[in-house]
């Protein structure tokens, strides 16, 4: 009778573990995506939202973005991360000599920013006095987490990288080109289901989302402009 008790209890014990929410997160069917913390936003958000300010200040001349894209770049710390990526020429696309196109510029940095905002504020003493304060801050205050790794893609070229992240944790992906040539990023899970999308005239991009277990995510940024595009792409 033991024997049975303990037989029962045992068979009773595995059939809860196996209904538990713990279990059932591990089927990996269908997209990898779930609705938890939808709309958040983390550090590589503020980095792609630098980006933009700065890219939109510079087109304008408008000095008070630039200060802006510096101070919110002043407030994140980015790592660097090794890691490559599978670099194809894209299917019927027309190839250039590697030679050919931009002048390989790496996307702006703080500093950077910083300089060109001092050249568009001229004598303006509020501006440069907004610029001292983010200079004298330093790395003060600043927020970890993102990492960067730099790629140099040719046009008509495509890079592929694999990203792991974490299940129940918000996953973000930026893509900040030096502006040379328009980038399309497509974000997709291990099963082929398209997480992100972006075919907009333009090579930066951010996406956010929140994987429903750990695996791992493909990256594709496809050069379809005529020069080449020295990029980072930023995870959290």
């Amino acid at each position: 009778m033991t024997s049975t008790k303990t037989l029962a209890l045992t068979l009773a014990t595995s059939a809860l573990v196996a209904l538990s929410p713990l279990a059932m997160a591990q089927d990996k069917s269908g997209e990898n995506q779930s609705a938890t913390l939808d709309g958040a936003t983390g550090p590589v958000a503020t980095v792609a939202l630098a980006q933009n300010l700065y890219a939109y200040g510079v087109a304008n001349g408008d000095a008070l973005s630039v200060v802006a894209a510096a101070r919110l770049m002043s407030t994140i710390e980015i790592g660097e991360a090794e890691r490559s990526a599978e670099t194809k020429a894209t299917e019927g696309a027309q190839v250039t000599a590697d030679d050919e196109g931009g002048e390989d510029a790496a996307p702006p940095d703080l500093e950077a920013m910083l300089a060109t905002a001092r050249e568009l504020s001229g004598d303006d003493a509020t501006l440069l006095g907004l610029i001292e304060d983010i200079e004298a801050a330093g790395a003060r205050g600043r927020i970890g987490g993102p990492s960067r790794t730099p790629s140099r893609l040719r046009a008509g070229h495509t890079d592929v990288w694999t990203i792991p992240f974490y299940g129940g944790s918000l996953a973000e992906v930026a893509i900040v080109g030096d502006g040379d040539a328009d980038l399309d990023v497509i974000i997709t899970d291990e099963n082929g289901n398209t997480i992100c999308y972006d075919n907009s005239y333009s090579d930066k991009v951010y996406c956010s989302w929140t994987p429903r277990w750990n695996g791992p995510f493909y990256v594709t940024v496809m050069n379809v402009g005529g020069m080449r595009n020295t990029y980072y792409i930023l995870t959290n």
